[in-house]
């Protein structure tokens, strides 16, 4: 068996886009209510034009880069786009054609991913549209699998990171699923960048960043993000030995508990399976252990002499 080849500068990345309706429904009617230009609103279709060169570049850089791009919607996720699949003879000498190439394959893998996942979802359901989460735990899990199959199999060897643009609020009841893929990803030395684009920033990828060795970002100004993404994201592994990246100014480490799925600054550890519960209980609703609550008696004074 051939041996594989480690190169240094040869990156797979893999792209998560939150590509959620929730999401970007309400970053439209913010965008027609507000009178002025704010950078902190952003269309989805000033966001595929800001993603999409970006992606180009990506594999402008080293002709043996390869991009996938995985989309995140609200009850499904996908692959919509790999480089590996173009064919070279469309792409042109020198990539000069990849660019149409690459806009036109996720354009419609995309059209066709919405219109997928809008069949799938639960209706039209307001209290469930104001609160829904993108698909962050199974677009991790796919680009993990994803990642490992493209180690393991073929003569080159990559350097794969995945990056995570993400619109949508974290969803507590993915709280378990997210942090397996965030330990795995760590055990396999896969960096999870992070750039969050919502109004308020993400404590999931907070973690996922700074555990896996990645850079988080949440971007002051919409209007120049490719800017961000270019400048920060664009780096492969080893030049980033050598430059100075943004740092997180605070990681939230708090964890959702299992009964209500909410954030938690204190709770109750199960001592068997380690879940969380934020008020006791007298039995874990994960592995069925029971709790003992043994009530203190107060000492009497003939025991005190």
């Amino acid at each position: 068996m051939a041996s594989k080849l480690y190169t240094d500068d040869v990156s797979l990345v893999v792209v998560l886009l939150d590509v959620n309706p929730f999401f970007w429904g309400g970053a439209l009617k913010k965008t027609t209510t507000t009178t002025t230009n704010s950078p902190s609103v952003l269309s989805f279709s000033n966001f595929l034009n800001h993603v999409l060169p970006f992606l180009n570049s990506i594999l402008l850089l080293n002709q043996l880069n390869q991009v996938v791009v995985i989309a995140s919607g609200a009850n499904t996720c996908g692959y919509i786009y790999d480089s590996s699949e173009t064919n070279t003879s469309e792409a042109g000498v020198g990539g000069s054609g990849r660019m149409p190439d690459l806009c036109e394959r996720v354009l419609g893998s995309l059209e066709e991913f919405v219109v997928n996942d809008q069949r799938t979802g639960w209706g039209a359901d307001p209290t469930a549209a104001n609160a829904a989460s993108g698909m962050l735990s199974g677009s991790l899990s796919l680009a993990l699998c994803y990642i490992q199959r493209v180690v393991r199999g073929g003569l080159l060897h990559p350097q794969p990171r995945i990056l995570c643009v993400q619109g949508s609020p974290d969803g507590p009841e993915q709280y378990v699923a997210v942090m397996n893929s965030i330990f795995s990803a760590q055990r396999s030395m896969v960096p999870i960048d992070s750039c969050v684009i919502g109004v308020q920033h993400s404590a999931f990828l907070q973690q996922a960043s700074y555990i896996t060795g990645g850079v988080y970002l949440k971007p002051q100004q919409l209007d120049g993000l490719f800017q961000y993404l270019s400048m920060v994201f664009a780096t492969d592994l080893h030049s980033r030995n050598f430059i100075q990246l943004p740092k997180p100014v605070g990681v939230d480490f708090r964890a959702s508990c299992f009964c209500h799925k909410k954030t938690i600054d204190m709770g109750y550890v199960c001592s068997v399976c380690l879940s969380i519960f934020c008020k006791q209980h007298k039995k874990c609703s994960t592995c069925g252990s029971e709790f003992n609550h043994p009530h203190l008696e107060p000492i009497s004074t003939s025991e005190q002499k």
